[in-house]
């Protein structure tokens, strides 16, 4: 019997690298250089993509200072994807690259012509992670009192998205003919304006750039709410789930996949990949060893309670850790706080912290074999589509790390059959949807 295969990528941030190790860089210079290694390593292994998270903001969620943030290097500093995405696009050939862009700080026609610049800059493997900002300290950023709720927001971003795919088509797939004999580049009868009204946004267009390789790039999400979801459901190439366990995993892609066939999509187009955090050794003893000196690190549970607090706007340093949480709703990300919180579970936040080492999901501590058994386990369970790795919380990106996951974990997966051993498309999205 032949294995189901399943995707890979990799979430990740534009900050420091681990600068207080044993065998430490020393902290990144923010040239990007550390990030090509890192996405050439990914595009060996063959992952789908490489995502760049983002935030707009430092926060000071957990205890009303952003004092643990700025110690630990939790959210900041965090420098700008774009550039990043252009640099690791021109530096690699078939991996996919991501960007995350907030419909709340780009105007609808820049962020459309950004995106077009990248997918061409990057061939056509160019994804956009549309994220709408969680945080009211990123609104104020740009001239805000606060969020809009969250219904609201996801109003705004069906809008937005819509006007962008207008701009996006606003030039006919065969405008630029350059043709030598009439002097001609570009048939002008094929770019029009789009002279959109909506509720929220009004653009005349057209764009004023070539169509890209993919004309839209590849949308990917994080919709975690109900209305998060829904609109995942409508809009997304790939989403990004926080991990819940098997059971939590398998309910959303579930339910993900039921709203894309309300919407009219074919479910198999929208490839869900769930956070997860491998902690990998050459023995076993030797992987639980890295895991306890994580766990057990000193100022472990506050980075941890730092970070849930920053995405959540709930600070979580007024909670005792032996305790379980009050049921708590937040306009921040609800679906990452379900996730984190397990509802019900009888679990006390000090369990619930431990639970985020390995980003929620059990049996990924081990040798590559053991953890490449029990990702292919957990996949099928779930269903598919895949995992997108990260490190394990509160630890900093590491050339170890990688090297752990790109040479150890994923040729143990592709002996199993469960992941590609080489790329036979061009685009992105079309990666994605090779299975």
């Amino acid at each position: 019997m032949t294995a189901k295969r399943f995707h890979l990528g990799w979430f990740m941030n534009f900050t420091p690298d681990e600068w207080n190790g044993p065998i430490a860089a020393g902290g990144l210079p923010f040239d990007g250089g550390f990030y090509i290694d890192m996405a050439r390593a990914m595009e060996r292994a063959c992952f789908d993509y490489i995502m760049i998270e983002d935030t707009l903001m430092v926060p000071d969620a957990y205890g009303h200072t952003p004092e643990a943030y700025l110690k630990h290097v939790i959210m900041a500093p965090k420098h700008d994807p774009a550039p990043l995405a252009a640099l690791l696009g021109a530096s690699t050939t078939r991996l996919g690259v991501v960007a995350t862009l907030s419909t709340m700080a780009y105007p609808p026609f820049m962020l459309a012509r950004l995106c077009t610049t990248l997918d061409h800059i990057c061939k056509g493997r160019f994804g956009w992670n549309i994220v709408t900002s969680g945080e009211d300290l990123a609104a104020k950023n740009f001239g805000m009192d606060a969020l809009p709720p969250r219904h609201l927001r996801y109003d705004m971003a069906d809008e937005y998205v819509a006007l962008c795919k207008a701009l996006w088509h606003s030039w006919a797939p065969d405008t630029v003919i350059r043709d030598h004999e009439t002097g001609t580049y570009a048939d002008y009868r094929k770019v029009a304006p789009i002279n959109f009204e909506g509720r929220f946004f009004k653009c005349r267009g057209p764009l004023n750039v070539a169509p890209g390789p993919q004309i839209e790039p590849t949308f990917v999400q994080a919709g975690g709410s109900p209305r998060g979801r829904k609109f995942a459901a409508e809009t997304a190439d790939s989403i990004i789930a926080p991990s819940s366990g098997i059971a939590g995993n398998k309910a959303y892609r579930d339910d993900v996949r039921a709203k894309a066939i309300e919407a009219g999509r074919n479910p198999d187009d929208v490839k869900v990949l769930f956070l997860a955090a491998p902690i990998i050794g050459a023995t076993e003893k030797e992987a639980w060893e890295r895991f306890n000196a994580i766990a057990e690190a000193p100022g472990y549970f506050e980075k941890v309670l730092a970070m849930i607090s920053s995405i959540t706007d709930i600070d979580f340093s007024q909670f005792a850790l032996d305790e379980e949480l009050p049921k708590l709703t937040t306009n921040g990300e609800q679906g990452s706080l379900d996730a984190f919180a397990q509802w019900g579970s009888g679990k006390t936040l000090r369990q619930l912290c431990l639970d985020q080492v390995s980003r929620g999901l059990d049996g990924l501590v081990g040798t590559p074999k053991q953890v490449a058994k029990r990702m292919a386990e957990i996949a099928e369970a779930v269903g598919g589509d895949g995992f997108l790795i990260t490190r394990p919380n509160t630890t900093l990106i590491s050339r170890q790390y990688i090297n752990d996951i790109c040479e150890g974990l994923v040729p143990e997966l592709q002996r199993l059959g469960v992941v590609r051993t080489e790329y036979t498309k061009s685009s992105l999205r079309e990666t994605l949807r090779e299975f």
